[in-house]
Parts: structure tokens; sequence; C-alpha cells
């Protein structure tokens, strides 16, 4: 799929890895719905970056995408700003570090949370979009999972089950949104910068990156290249890419 003139909304857009996606995808000639929960202003700070840097149309749209009902508003105001929707990228994440063993601080609190943001928020908006982008013929959803959807590791035991649920939820979606949508997912390792890593004790840092056979974090740049690959390609459907300097093997 040609990404120029194309529409991508990205949720999470103004964080650490979802304002390399913005970028990445702007540099292609996509226009940019950068969506926040609470950082209004930061959003907004990326949206012109990207409208000055590429020339394109570039706004923020605030979202809880826990909310049905504002998840639908989402992708209707998206729709009618920009004409139409060609990708959907689920970078939004919820993140609290609790080591595996400590299952009395694993409330069902923290568990609904996790699993609310980061697995049934990507539902809904997937099913938001899937209409609009039937109707067009064509459309690409990247989601952005974790190494520790693949592997017992990771902050804390909900984190991981969720992600491990995104990359099912890939697979199922590919099957059921073929052939105008196609379905992929990144699961990045360790990336520095970005609101998931600051929920990190700092031996857990440490331990993945000098775990990985590369010795250093998973690059931003690389998982932002990926879902611009992603979202040019016309015939992979249902994978995950892992990227995080050769730790775990898919």
């Amino acid at each position: 799929m040609d990404l120029k003139n194309t529409v991508a909304l990205v949720t999470g857009g103004n964080g650490g890895l979802g304002q390399r996606i913005c970028h990445a995808l702007a540099r292609e000639g996509a226009h940019v719905a950068v969506m926040y929960a609470r950082s209004r202003e930061q959003a907004e700070g990326v949206a012109r970056d990207l409208a000055s840097r590429y020339q394109v149309d570039a706004r923020a749209f605030g979202c809880d995408i826990t909310d049905g009902a504002d998840v639908e508003r989402l992708v209707g105001e998206v729709t009618q700003a920009f004409g139409r929707l060609d990708i959907l990228v689920n970078d939004a994440a919820y993140n609290v570090a609790i080591p595996f063993g400590d299952l009395d601080d694993l409330t069902m609190e923290v568990w609904e949370k996790i699993m609310a943001v980061n697995l049934a928020g990507p539902m809904r908006l997937i099913k938001a979009v899937a209409p609009v982008m039937k109707a067009q013929g064509q459309g690409r959803i990247v989601n952005i999972a974790s190494v520790a959807g693949l592997s017992p590791t990771g902050s804390s035991i909900a984190y991981a089950v969720s992600k491990a649920g995104l990359i099912h939820l890939t697979r199922c979606m590919a099957v059921a949104l073929a052939p105008e949508t196609l379905v992929n997912c990144v699961a990045p390792g360790l990336l520095e910068g970005t609101r998931a890593t600051a929920n990190l004790r700092s031996e857990q840092v440490e331990r993945a990156a000098s775990s990985a056979l590369l010795k250093k974090p998973a690059d931003k740049d690389d998982c932002a290249d990926m879902v611009v690959a992603m979202c040019r390609t016309g015939t992979m459907t249902g994978q995950t890419v892992v990227i995080d300097s050769g730790r775990i093997f898919h």
C-alpha cells in the first residue's frame, strides 16, 4: 500500500515509541491522528511538529480507549476530519512493575486495568475501524505487543498475559478482516525512553539489556520502521515480528 495521503491513527502517539511511529509514517506522506489519553499539550506539540516537518495534516485527539462510546466517537471524529482512515496503530499501553512472585500485589484492580488498556482497548479500536477499512477496500492494523507476550518475563504477570493476548488477537483479526485489512504485530523488547521502561526496576532494565545477544536495548526507530513496513505490505498478515537485540527467538 502506498502510504502517501493515507490517514493513520496512532494510539499513544505522544509516547516515546508512539512519537517515533508517527514520524516514520508522516515521513512516508501519511496524515496522522495523534491519540492521547491525558497529555493533550504534548500530543498537540507532536502534531505540530509532524505538520511542520513533513507537510502533512496532523492533529491530536483525546480518547479513553477503555470506554467503548469514547472509542466510537474518536473513530468518527478522525474519519470526519481526514475523510478516511487507512491505518490503525495500537501503541497505547498501561504497565505496573510487580515481581511475578508477589501475587498479593497483583490485585484484581491492577489486573483489570492492564487488561482494559492493553487488550480490550485494541479490540474496541479494531472493531470500530474495521467497517471503515472494509468500505474503503483497504486497511492496515499494527498492534504493538512485547516480548513479554512470548515468554514469561516482563514487568508483571498481568502485562505479560495482556501482550500474549494481543499477539493472538492479531492472528484472529487477520483471519476475521481479510482480505481488505491486514493485521500484524511488532513485539519489542526493552526500549529506553518510554513510559513502560520508566516503570521498571533498574535491575530489570540491566538484566534485559545484558541478556540480549547485542548487549543493548531494542531500538525505537527499528520498531517504527517495522510498523511502516507492515503498513506497506500487501502479502503479510497475522504475523508478529520481534525486535529485542537478540533475546527472544520467535
